[in-house]
């Protein structure tokens, strides 16, 4: 939709679809989980409303969303979201994106706008820009989830436990190397997650496996075995500044053996040592009111650290 300014928004359409990938390829804070082939391969759960902004037909921005009857979410089907930005994005620039994007939303019937800033550990240069143009619009914080983050080349001191446990594992021979077997790993993972908190993972192992060949350089999964057994592992999310932990599990035996301390141990020092970040996700409940203490006490405990998910709420109604 066009309208008298020199910007104007459009909502998504596959015929933008190169465009869009390689906008996001060139951005100052994009990801690959942007990428319209991770995004659309749950559209059947999520009504796409991700739109582009043109300053004089040239592309500046992009904003990944859903909606939900009255109210867009940046995006419902991902961790963060938010405005991805080039390397012409500004203050004054988003300052104008935002007031586009508040004039089509209302334009179509929208009322609220779920904002899911993209953390600063995943910008390749600054891209901080909508935080204040939320600010200045008016836009409130709704949910500030905690993960706990890994800076390899300044890792505070790890814990007495988990060296113990590394040890243990290394002391028995347990190795660890990328693996395939995402069958046997998401297994584990569904029992864990099952007995645990009676929950499923977020993805099935179908849905794992078609991403891993749609992006073989971005998801990754670092097994531990012990004489050919498949003791655990984690399913690595990888991008330019950060190599997120998306799931990480091991079976009774590999915790007994120090399995993923084994594997952590691997990841820093062999895998990912010129990483800026190493993120292990949040360890918050609730919405992001509770906190995990267990959890969040093992991550910490390999020197991880806080980095906040925050979530914004922007009232559109007049």
């Amino acid at each position: 939709m066009s309208n008298e300014n020199a910007l104007r928004v459009e909502l998504y359409e596959p015929k933008y679809e190169s465009s869009w990938n390689l906008f996001i390829d060139q951005s100052n804070n994009g990801v690959f989980l942007f990428n319209r082939g991770y995004l659309e391969y749950h559209a059947d759960r999520f009504r796409d409303f991700s739109l582009l902004f043109f300053e004089r037909d040239k592309l500046v921005a992009l904003m990944p969303a859903n909606r939900v009857d009255d109210t867009v979410v940046s995006h419902g089907g991902l961790t963060f979201g938010g405005i991805v930005s080039g390397q012409r994005m500004t203050t004054s620039l988003m300052l104008e994106v935002f007031s586009t994007l508040i004039r089509e939303l209302r334009a179509r019937g929208v009322k609220q706008l779920v904002y899911k800033a993209v953390p600063h550990i995943y910008h390749r240069l600054p891209a901080e820009e909508d935080l204040r143009a939320l600010f200045v619009n008016g836009a409130k914080l709704c949910r500030r989830d905690v993960s706990s983050t890994i800076v390899p080349a300044r890792r505070p001191p790890v814990a007495r436990l988990r060296r113990r446990c590394l040890e243990r594992a290394k002391s028995q021979g347990v190795e660890v190397s990328r693996s395939h077997d995402f069958a046997g790993f998401m297994a584990i993972a569904e029992a864990n997650l099952a007995a645990r908190y009676g929950v499923r993972p977020v993805h099935s192992q179908q849905e794992i496996q078609l991403l891993a060949e749609r992006f073989p350089e971005n998801i990754k999964l670092f097994a531990a075995h012990l004489q050919g057994e498949l003791l655990g592992g984690y399913l690595i999310y990888e991008s330019a500044n950060v190599a997120h932990a998306q799931y990480g599990h091991a079976s009774e035996k590999g915790r007994n053996l120090g399995a993923l301390d084994r594997l952590i141990d691997v990841l820093l020092n062999e895998v990912y040592p010129l990483k800026p970040y190493f993120d292990f996700g949040i360890s918050t409940l609730d919405g992001g009111r509770q906190l995990n203490t267990n959890l969040i006490r093992n991550k910490e405990g390999y020197g991880g650290r806080a980095t906040v998910y925050d979530f914004y709420e922007l009232c559109l109604l007049t």
